[in-house]
């Protein structure tokens, strides 16, 4: 449930009956539509109380400011409000039937007036000019309160980095200042060493039910390496303990070469057990995947997952992602069970093999291509097919041709790792990003 600070705005030299009417009207609506509303409980008409509002607002949680003009009032309430608050600002009027007599609210010259004040002070706003009962307002509402209930997550948000990123992986170089002063997020470092000391203690017994469950989601189990095995599923349980120790909401992690190398397991399996669980991960230490599943799975309330692009049919306009074996398992398609195997390259368990489930996705990426960070948003259709690559793999067509997305994956030296969730959230994602002051790039 996301929640509104829904601030009635009049002047008592309008008609106030219809303009509380109008107030009224908005609460059903919104409330009717499932959000959770906070604010006065009747009509602004003058400066007396804002003090009082802002405080109030300040000391709860909200996802999304509504300045309803229930009449025609001049920017001083506004601006004053959103001087001292944060969150996205919806300045909201009223339409009314011009029919030769009194101008009853005049509330459209009232966000005007303010969205120039606003816009003049540096501040970002959107708007809605219709009655409260009109869907198409309400679902733009959905994505205003989605986005900024997104952005008002990642703040204060821990993520926890095991290892470093690997030589030669420029895509995936941190930003940790960068992180901390657009989102306010903060990054915890964990050395690997630290990990595998922790994963080496834990007995088999411990993870008997872990294994009891994967037997029944996945096939070939039986088939691996059981020590092996035995330590992935141990490296999941150390990340779960590690993620409620430190609160960490993602998990940035170096899965080669040590995984393979000194613990003698594939980290791949761990990580996709972690993504299904709320707490997404990226391989390769890519903190800035992280940070962008974070965002899709906040966004649509389901996993995300971290792939690279690995092929595309320019002739036939579809393309391939894919990746090693850490896509969650809510993700396989229904038709076929998925099946633990090892890493193609290095012959060590556990990760995990099936095709992408069929659907409509969205894509990101936190960027930093041009030094800055920029989103990078797209969308496609995950179609069914048979396995595409040993691992975790979908193909894809998207909404862009084929060919002008490589165009623009590699003009513009974009990463080589892409996140995706099910459903469509690019407003939401281009509201976070002129929220954020972060340019975007369409695929």
């Amino acid at each position: 449930m996301r929640t509104i600070a829904l601030i009635p705005i009049a002047r008592t030299t309008f008609d106030v009956p219809y303009a509380s009417e109008i107030f009224q009207r908005t609460q059903t609506a919104l409330l009717q539509a499932g959000f959770d509303l906070s604010g006065p409980s009747e009509l602004v008409t003058d400066s007396s109380k804002v003090n009082e509002i802002i405080h109030q607002m300040n000391a709860a949680h909200y996802d999304l400011i509504i300045l309803l003009y229930c009449s025609f009032a001049d920017s001083d309430l506004a601006k004053q409000i959103v001087n001292d608050t944060a969150g996205p600002v919806l300045l909201w009027a009223v339409p009314e039937v011009p029919g030769g007599g009194r101008l009853r609210l005049n509330s459209l010259c009232g966000i005007n007036l303010t969205g120039h004040s606003l816009h003049r002070a540096g501040h970002t706003y959107d708007y809605l000019y219709g009655v409260p009962e009109d869907l198409a307002a309400i679902e733009k509402i959905k994505v205003l309160a989605n986005a900024g209930y997104t952005i008002r997550t990642l703040k204060e948000t821990k993520i926890g980095k095991f290892g470093h990123h690997p030589n030669g992986f420029d895509s995936c170089i941190p930003n940790q200042t960068g992180l901390e002063n657009v989102f306010g997020l903060e990054v915890v470092q964990i050395e690997l060493d630290n990990l595998f000391n922790r994963v080496r203690k834990i007995s088999d017994d411990s993870i008997d039910h872990l294994r009891e469950d994967l037997h029944k989601r996945l096939d070939g189990l039986g088939d691996l390496d059981q020590a092996s095995l035995n330590d992935t599923l141990k490296t999941y349980q150390v990340m779960q303990e590690f993620s409620q120790e430190e609160n960490l909401k993602g998990l940035a992690v170096r899965c080669w070469p040590e995984f393979f190398t000194e613990l003698g397991c594939a980290a791949c399996g761990a990580m996709s057990l972690m993504s299904d669980q709320r707490i997404p991960c990226s391989c390769e230490a890519d903190l800035n995947g992280t940070v962008t599943q974070l965002i899709l799975q906040t966004l649509s309330g389901e996993p995300a997952f971290g792939t690279d692009l690995v092929h595309m049919n320019l002739d036939e306009d579809t393309a391939v992602f894919w990746h090693c074996g850490l896509a969650p398992l809510s993700m396989a398609d229904p038709k076929v069970k998925p099946r633990g195997i090892v890493h193609t390259n290095r012959k060590l368990p556990l990760l995990m093999e099936f095709s992408l489930k069929p659907g409509e996705i969205t894509l990101a990426r936190l960027s930093e291509a041009s030094l800055d960070f920029q989103l990078v948003i797209g969308k496609a259709n995950m179609l069914e097919s048979e396995r595409q690559f040993s691992g975790t793999s979908g193909l894809v067509r998207f909404e862009n041709s084929s060919r002008k997305v490589l165009d623009t994956i590699m003009t513009n030296g974009l990463e080589h790792h892409l996140s995706l969730t099910y459903g469509n959230f690019t407003a939401e994602l281009e509201t976070i990003a002129r929220y954020l002051r972060i340019p975007t790039l369409e695929l």
